[in-house]
Formats: C-alpha cells, sequence, structure tokens
C-alpha cells in the first residue's frame, strides 16, 4: 500500500513557477507508477503528467508539453512536478496518484491519492 501527500502549491502570477513535491510512504512504492492530475472546479478530472517506476518512461498532457516536467526519487520516496510559464488555465487542485501498473492517463486506473494541493495562476 501507498499513502500521498502532495506539498508547493501556492499563488503565483501568469508566467511564474512552482514545484509541487508528493512524498509517499509504503513498503512497495518503487514498483507504482506516479501520476499527476488536475482538478478546476466544475470540471472533471484531467491528466497532467505521469512516469513509470524507473523513471524510464515519461507521458505528458499535451496542455503542459514543454512547460512541466515529472521526475521522480525513489530512493526520497518522492515525486515532483516542475510548472514553469504556468497560466491562469492551469489553475485547479493538483493530485498525485500511484498504480501498480504501466503509466497511464486514465485517473480511474490509479489505485492510490493524495489529498491535493491547491495550485491559483492569476493574469
Amino acid at each position: 500500500q501507498v499513502q500521498l501527500v502532495e506539498s508547493g502549491g501556492g499563488l503565483v502570477q501568469a508566467g511564474g513557477s512552482l514545484r509541487l513535491s508528493c512524498v509517499a510512504s509504503g513498503r512497495a512504492f518503487r514498483s507504482y507508477a506516479m501520476g499527476w492530475f488536475r482538478q478546476a472546479p466544475g470540471k472533471e478530472r484531467e491528466f497532467v503528467a505521469a512516469i513509470s517506476w524507473s523513471g524510464g518512461n515519461i507521458y505528458n498532457a499535451n496542455s503542459v508539453k514543454g512547460r512541466f516536467t515529472i521526475s521522480r526519487d525513489n530512493a526520497k520516496n518522492t515525486v515532483w512536478l516542475q510548472m514553469n510559464s504556468l497560466r491562469p488555465e492551469d489553475t485547479a487542485v493538483y493530485y498525485c496518484a500511484a498504480r501498480s501498473g504501466s503509466v497511464i492517463s486514465n485517473p480511474s486506473l490509479y489505485n492510490y491519492w493524495g489529498q491535493g494541493t491547491q495550485v491559483t495562476v492569476s493574469s
């Protein structure tokens, strides 16, 4: 089992940067693919980025490609989302998630979720 805790959200002006962190606990962290998702008010949960357990396979949503970078360090039980060139439409609650399988974009197929961290981008 995996427990996930996100941090690093906050207020930022358009064009700015934030780095989100997700710290995991549990015995099987290294065997899990990790993903970042976001959900804005009144919207469905949206895929942002995902990374395989080894870090060798990375998948980014088109909306964040070239601006966001996902990474992980299994020795630290941590996955990060570096967000640059932020836009108002990036405003959402950001969640990290884990699954015991390959990198995918469907949130329904992730097994474990953090509590979320709010990211607000002003124009």
